[in-house]
């Protein structure tokens, strides 16, 4: 049914044509197909990199969303209306110079007055609200679940086992790391003594002459780390990194005896108990920058000459503070959920999960009212580099409750994460897969997008695939409003572009397997190709 959309639209006419200027108007120009799949081995430009899930598989042989070449051909002459996207996730830094001027804002509401102004249960939200109060580091669900004693015995010990299994890792990782980096940024100060220089290369480590056995070691460890492919800025940053996140996780995430949640002063397994967070998602920590990075790859300005381009022009991004620096709790996303859906919210973008969900039931209910609301909810697969599929390996939420054959709701799309790299590295080594548990995958790794402070910064994860295809879907939203969020959801999956190649999963050590067999849909999200198939649905020329 899927190939033969795809030839239903090529036969539709060769070259580009837009009929008209409105939002719903007929385009004609045949979708992308690619059928080389030699593997791709030249190394991207690093204008390429700073923005690889844009470009076009087809002209550029990378595995992109065709974002670039959509706006280029098909929108040069037409206006979307806009679009709110709600962004449950850590705070966004709403003052950056990229993200400031998409920030949704909330026509009924006065900012300061302390007063519930528009009548929607929730003082001062101006750009958004915040279920999180005060507070940042959290414990992981496992964690809470041992120290809380919640469900019976058998859910204890499953919760007891994992904690178990990551915990001593954590605490021997730690150690590791923390003399490595000391051994590394002490060879880098005197090297660059030694040198006389502040930047060297490693021809000039090549060409230098140790005057002891030290120095030799000190030379041979540098030597050692960039022939790895890294310079030493960035190894000593990427060791830093490591450290404080096993020191998350020793000192706060896997730790049973410490709460989080003190500073809100909730119950957050009592639904009930709705009366706490306030108006202000903004971040709370310098470290606190997830939210930031998926708010710019969605909607960060386009075309301003700062920074990155998002990949929706007619956006404007709702802050839902509700994802700590840990797990976050099944009552916030329940209650984030029901509040994008409540304030206009048309896509929820959802770069979080865990593997325990003691109250799933309240997301549930809420991803349901969110369907009832015409919302499309956009779900990042997770990072753990396993098959979603396998009952072994459950993850929350989902759009399989208790491993239902068929999906709860038509408005929940999840998506796995690539690599720029066409061939059998295309897929992410950390990406969650599964046939029945993931829908399509999309530009995931090293993507360069908005952080506090006015920064950008590369990072990787199923988190940064997500809202490349929660863009897309507010870009068909925008430009073909009169498409359900069901159907917006398969306009994406049939048209994106399917690769008949074997690629490598479940992680370092993994397998290989059609990609056809790792989604639902077994292709790529492109955004040129959902364009034109959103044209064909919204006129009458095709159905789905």
């Amino acid at each position: 049914m899927i190939r033969s959309k795809i030839q239903l639209l090529a036969g539709l006419g060769v070259g580009l044509m837009v009929m008209g200027c409105s939002s719903s108007s007929l385009i004609t120009a045949p979708p992308i197909s690619y059928t080389n799949t030699s593997p791709k081995v030249a190394e991207l430009t690093d204008q390429e990199s700073r923005h690889w899930g844009h470009l076009d598989l087809q002209q550029d042989t990378i595995p992109g969303m065709s974002i670039d070449r959509a706006y280029a051909e098909l929108l040069k002459k037409k206006k979307g209306e806009e679009v709110i996207v709600a962004v449950i996730d850590s705070g966004i830094d709403l003052d950056h110079e990229d993200i400031q001027e998409v920030l949704w804002t909330n026509p009924g509401e006065k900012p300061g007055d302390g007063l519930d102004n528009d009548g929607n249960g929730y003082i001062d939200d101006i750009h958004g609200y915040n279920f999180l109060g005060e507070s940042f580091n959290e414990q992981m669900e496992m964690a809470r679940i041992v120290r809380l004693k919640l469900g019976d015995e058998a859910y204890q010990a499953a919760a007891q086992e994992k904690i178990n299994e990551k915990l001593p890792e954590a605490r021997a990782a730690l150690p590791q790391l923390k003399q490595i980096e000391a051994l590394v940024t002490l060879a880098d100060k005197n090297i660059k003594t030694a040198l006389g220089k502040e930047y060297y290369s490693l021809a000039d480590l090549q060409g230098y002459e140790p005057k002891n056995v030290q120095e030799e070691r000190t030379v041979g460890m540098l030597m050692q780390v960039i022939s790895m492919g890294e310079n030493i800025p960035d190894a000593i940053e990427e060791l830093q990194a490591g450290i404080n996140y096993y020191e998350t996780m020793v000192n706060y995430n896997l730790n049973v005896d410490f709460n989080g949640r003190t500073p809100v002063g909730d119950d957050p397994y009592d639904y009930s108990d709705q009366d706490y967070g306030n108006g202000d998602p903004n971040i709370r920590d310098t470290e606190e920058s997830h939210g930031s990075h998926v708010a710019g790859i969605i909607a960060a300005t386009r075309n301003n000459k700062k920074g990155v381009d998002g990949v929706a022009n007619r956006v404007k991004i709702m802050s839902v503070r509700a994802v700590p620096n840990g797990d976050e709790y099944d009552k916030d996303i329940a209650l984030a959920i029901r509040y994008a859906a409540d304030n206009g919210a048309k896509v929820i973008n959802a770069s979080f999960g865990k593997g325990f969900s003691p109250n799933s039931e309240w997301v549930y209910d809420a991803l349901a009212y969110a369907a009832s609301k015409d919302v499309l909810f956009v779900h990042a697969a997770g990072n753990d580099g396993i098959d979603l599929d396998d009952p072994k390996n459950p993850s929350f939420p989902n759009d399989h409750p208790n491993g239902a054959q068929s999906e709860f709701e038509d408005n929940y799309l999840t998506v796995g994460a690539l690599t720029p790299m066409l061939g059998s590295e295309m897929v992410a080594v950390f990406s969650n897969y599964g046939k029945k548990y993931v829908d399509i995958f999309a530009p995931g790794q090293e993507i360069l997008s908005t952080m506090p402070n006015n920064g950008y910064e590369f990072q990787d994860g199923t988190s940064m695939a997500a809202p490349a295809v929660t863009g897309l879907a507010a870009m068909i939203r925008s430009y073909y409003p009169s498409l359900s969020a069901a159907q917006v959801k398969q306009v994406i999956l049939e048209s994106g572009i399917a690769l008949d190649i074997e690629v490598m999963v479940g992680g370092p050590e993994g397998e290989e397997k059609p990609f056809s067999e790792i989604s639902s849909s077994g292709k790529i999200a492109n955004l040129y190709n959902a364009l034109i198939l959103a044209s064909q649905v919204a006129n009458g020329k095709a159905s789905l």
